[in-house]
């Protein structure tokens, strides 16, 4: 399974820092996102604290080149190494932006949904 969760948004829905940190913090994780983020802008290892620890991802935002049936035109990628808790950050912020900005997310072509994203992060801290 590739180590890499796509989150496709409507350009207009994609969340700033503080908005995104919100969402966050309505789900079952102590996440912290790094003030690093920047809405569009973002292109690199984005690091975050998870349960008082570091972790982190690799975020890259682009625009989707053919607007896709449900209009969003913006994705956001994901990439994580082998490190459970960078995956199971990764897994919790692809969630919140499901719930509360509308992401439409997938994994290896298939589209995930929120409760799933957040089951499979649970278990990768266990």
């Amino acid at each position: 399974m590739a180590r890499v969760l796509t989150a496709y948004l409507k350009r207009n829905d994609v969340p700033t820092r503080t908005a995104l940190q919100q969402a966050i913090a309505r789900l079952p994780f102590a996440l912290t996102l790094d003030g690093g983020y920047v809405p569009l802008d973002t292109s690199g290892y984005l690091p975050c604290t998870l349960d008082g620890e570091d972790s982190g991802f690799d975020l890259r935002f682009t625009d989707v080149e053919e607007p896709r049936a449900d209009g969003c035109d913006v994705a956001m990628t994901l990439k994580w190494s082998g490190d459970p808790r960078e995956e199971a950050a990764a897994l919790a912020v692809c969630a919140a932006l499901a719930r509360t900005f509308g992401a439409i997310v997938m994994r290896d072509g298939a589209q995930l949904s929120s409760d799933h994203m957040l089951e499979r992060a649970q278990g990768a801290l266990v």
